[in-house]
């Protein structure tokens, strides 16, 4: 048994963990080839929290090391009537990938849809991302093939 996960500690943040967590999320960032900006990253996530626009769950080892989180945000399905997540970002240390860590946050983020009466969750990911396209069929997502996706950028 990997002992690490008997330590594992999976719980939503506050804004104590600003600190740590701006540099997780800059790694995040980075990984999708974005410009480091942890100073940046400190005040959306800040923003996020104070306002109560999004929901983050981290993953924690001993001693309170965050190696990991999953951010969602409340949007809402017109046809059903009801909350929808969107998953839009989940980071795992390098260091620490492969040890169901990923797992044990969508599984944090499927308590949260079931807490607070949501339809379902959603995400999008890259077809490059072979981690996350193999992750997310094993924890119970169906891989949606009867629509397009759009998107516009106002840059």
């Amino acid at each position: 048994m990997n002992y690490e996960l008997l330590i594992m500690k999976i719980r939503e943040v506050n804004i104590n963990d600003i600190e740590e967590l701006s540099k997780k999320f800059d790694a995040y960032r980075v990984f999708y080839e974005k410009e480091s900006d942890v100073e940046g990253s400190k005040k959306f996530l800040s923003a996020r929290i104070q306002n109560k626009e999004s929901v983050i769950f981290v993953a924690e080892v001993s001693e309170k090391q965050i190696v990991g989180f999953i951010q969602l945000y409340p949007i809402f399905s017109s046809t059903r009537m009801k909350r929808l997540w969107l998953l839009n970002d989940l980071f795992v240390e390098e260091n620490h990938r492969g040890k169901g860590i990923s797992t044990l946050l969508m599984d944090e983020a499927k308590k949260l849809c079931k807490k607070t009466d949501a339809c379902g969750l959603i995400l999008e990911t890259a077809k490059s991302n072979f981690i996350g396209n193999v992750l997310y069929p094993k924890t119970g997502f169906s891989l949606d093939l009867e629509h397009n996706y759009y998107s516009w950028d106002n840059n």
